[in-house]
């Protein structure tokens, strides 16, 4: 395989200016809390056992791992959403599917680090991104930094939103899915599951590189000529059409947001600035490389919104040097974008 200079897989600019702070993140897995915001109530009937589990310091495969061992099925028998990261106290659902509709004794499955809040049987497995959003209550200590700045650049991400960046979640613990993804286009073999984690790093990269250009020029959560629009809490996509008076307004009040390219096989649907724009971010050797290696993979061409606005933005300083943040995040938005806007904290996985 030819060696290509590395991607810059994470986004390398902040939309809001330089960082007003810098703080200690998941001091504890009770300063990361995520919960579930759940899409649809249990049927009451079917085969599946939807459990809600509260988790500590315990990532989704490995609890998927345990209710499979619980339950004694495969594991391909449990479901979930979406996934969780191990150090955090997270809320999730998941399914087990049953089909005697026996299920064991659920207080087999209590212990220090997983308890299940409530089971309910259910019609169908969970798919993933079967969920409205996350909800987030994040505790930051060790805060160095000017209160007043502190605050105006969180109440700016308030009325203004941060880039929709995918976070270092997708690139893997050690940074190098993009390259093992180049490695694969190469040839080199993968097994069917790490298959998918290296397209979606492929495509997550090629991705940021487009909004970082956005970034650069200003234009992030700004309408330029050719964009393609995402309605918003959706995957419904439409235009380009040429700006009027009514896409203006919706574009201010969050209705729509501009996209980037989720890269794949087929034209981009964007024209003009929109598509230069993409077309030039996306130019040298190793992004030439991971476009050429998704298409042969079979992806097809889909949007991503550019713009993230946190829900329900909520601070408070617990203590001079102790700020707790609480915000609701739409499916396949990361915690992390949003606080890189804000600071600098180490490894923010």
């Amino acid at each position: 395989m030819p060696a290509y200079p590395e991607v810059n897989a994470s986004p390398a600019m902040r939309a809001h200016g330089p960082a007003v702070l810098s703080a200690r993140l998941r001091a504890t897995p009770e300063d990361f809390r995520v919960d579930e915001l759940d899409a649809f109530e249990a049927s009451g009937q079917g085969e599946h056992l939807l459990l809600t589990i509260d988790k500590r310091g315990m990532n989704t495969a490995f609890a998927a791992k345990r209710l499979a061992q619980w339950a004694g099925i495969p594991e391909m028998g449990v479901s979930y959403a979406g996934m969780k990261d191990r150090h955090a106290v997270t809320r999730q659902r998941f399914t087990v599917h049953l089909p005697k509709k026996v299920a064991p004794d659920l207080a087999l499955l209590e212990s220090d680090d997983m308890h299940v809040v409530d089971a309910h049987w259910h019609a169908r497995k969970l798919p993933r991104g079967a969920l409205a959003g996350n909800a987030f209550v994040l505790v930051l200590r060790d805060v160095v930094g000017e209160r007043d700045a502190i605050d105006a650049r969180l109440q700016a991400i308030a009325a203004r939103g941060v880039p929709n960046a995918f976070g270092v979640q997708r690139f893997g613990r050690t940074g190098d899915n993009v390259a093992q993804a180049l490695a694969m286009f190469g040839g080199r073999r993968v097994k069917r599951d790490q298959r998918s984690v290296l397209l979606s790093a492929a495509r997550s990269a090629l991705f940021n590189r487009v909004l970082d250009a956005r970034v650069a020029a200003g234009t992030w959560d700004q309408a330029i000529d050719g964009d393609v629009w995402m309605l918003d809490g959706s995957r419904s996509v439409f235009g380009p059409e040429p700006l009027d008076a009514a896409l203006a307004e919706r574009l201010r009040t969050f209705d729509i947001h501009p996209t980037g390219p989720l890269w794949g096989r087929g034209e981009l649907r964007t024209t003009g600035a929109a598509q230069a724009l993409e077309l030039q971010a996306l130019d040298d050797a190793t992004s030439l490389a991971l476009r050429t290696g998704l298409e042969s993979e079979g992806m097809k061409q889909e949007r991503r919104a550019l713009r993230l606005l946190p829900a329900k933005l909520q601070w408070e300083w617990q203590a001079d040097d102790v700020l707790q943040l609480a915000f609701e995040l739409p499916p396949g938005s990361y915690a992390t974008t949003v606080l890189a806007e804000i600071g600098d904290f180490g490894a923010i996985d």
